[in-house]
């Protein structure tokens, strides 16, 4: 039987936890709220961020990271992603020495513009291949429920991969494994980007030719940035690429979408914030992602005007007429 520990008792984190449990994964939960661990203990239910959602008997929580961390085999890491630096730092000295360290985090640090995994070796000091991720089209509110889904396990080591697909594996909860691990955390972190760009479309009371294009050439964006570092362009048309994309951009579940319609319904930004309760990480992240993009000399356009509109002050309309004012160009152009 596999160890884990996932660090976040947040709705994806809680239901990773599950997925892990119920896969046969002796699991612990490790949370800051003592109330909310005393919760899960008690009546294998996270009130906070679940309510109403039995959780798995044999999971349980605590708040002391060396107990919670003590024997494990996957240390998973479910906290905001802006927040992953400080907290690793943290809980380091409290990491297995051969634990591997997933990322179920979906942003870009701000400052210094590296993916989540890039993080975790810096600040762990552990080589990549000891570090995994896994994303996919997993919106929390459906998987909590049991519904059917998929997502895939990227490490650059085949063998870790399987370990974990096999330690996360459900008849109703699918995984693949894939070695690319660039490619699919650029799909999950520039797709919460995009997402943003279709809520505001959405809250403008836009059609859906307009968010079928905002979806496309978003994902012709996060193509062009992943062959700039060097992903494996099939990656986008599977399902931490296109698959994530989708669900991201048209699921009414979905915070980013939901954070961006409210702007397209004339919210100011302050308002949205004080509005959403949990962490819409493309808000934060959209500003690192094209960074990114400018660094590698990448066009991003859809990306631009949401830091625009999100940060900048540009309003829903003059967004969309800069996007459709745009010289034409060859469809396929910087790929």
């Amino acid at each position: 039987m596999s160890t884990a520990v996932v660090f976040g008792t947040g709705s994806w984190g809680t239901t990773f936890a599950t997925i892990l449990a119920e896969a046969g994964t002796r699991t612990t939960l490790w949370g800051r709220r003592a109330e909310v661990v005393d919760a899960i203990n008690s009546t294998h239910e996270n009130p906070e961020y679940l309510p109403g959602v039995p959780l798995p008997e044999t999971l349980r929580a605590t708040t002391d990271p060396a107990e919670a961390t003590d024997g494990a085999e996957f240390v998973v890491l479910a906290v905001p992603a802006q927040t992953l630096r400080a907290n690793l730092t943290a809980w380091r000295t409290a990491l297995p020495a051969d634990a591997v360290l997933v990322s179920l985090m979906k942003g870009v640090e701000l400052g210094t513009c590296k993916r989540m995994s890039e993080v975790i070796c810096e600040v762990a000091e552990v080589p990549e291949s000891r570090v995994a991720v896994v994303s996919g089209p997993n919106l929390v509110g459906e998987l909590a429920l049991r519904q059917p889904a998929a997502a895939v396990v990227a490490c650059t080591d085949e063998a870790v991969a399987d370990r974990l697909q096999e330690a996360c594996h459900l008849p109703w909860f699918r995984t693949y494994t894939n070695p690319d691990v660039v490619g699919v955390e650029l799909g999950g972190a520039v797709k919460n980007v995009i997402a943003l760009a279709v809520g505001v479309a959405v809250g403008m009371g836009l059609g859906d030719n307009v968010r079928a294009t905002l979806m496309t050439r978003g994902l012709a964006e996060i193509a062009r940035l992943g062959a700039a570092l060097g992903a494996d362009q099939h990656t986008f048309a599977g399902l931490a690429g296109m698959g994530d994309l989708i669900a991201t951009c048209t699921s009414p579940l979905s915070r980013n979408r939901t954070f961006g319609e409210n702007l397209g319904r004339g919210m100011t930004l302050a308002e949205v914030v004080a509005a959403t309760r949990q962490t819409a990480e493309g808000v934060k992240s959209c500003e690192s992602v094209l960074e990114l993009a400018r660094k590698h000399d990448v066009e991003m356009p859809i990306t631009e005007v949401v830091v625009g509109v999100v940060h900048d002050g540009m309003t829903p309309s003059e967004a969309a007429m800069l996007l459709m004012s745009r010289t034409p160009k060859p469809e396929r152009y910087g790929v």
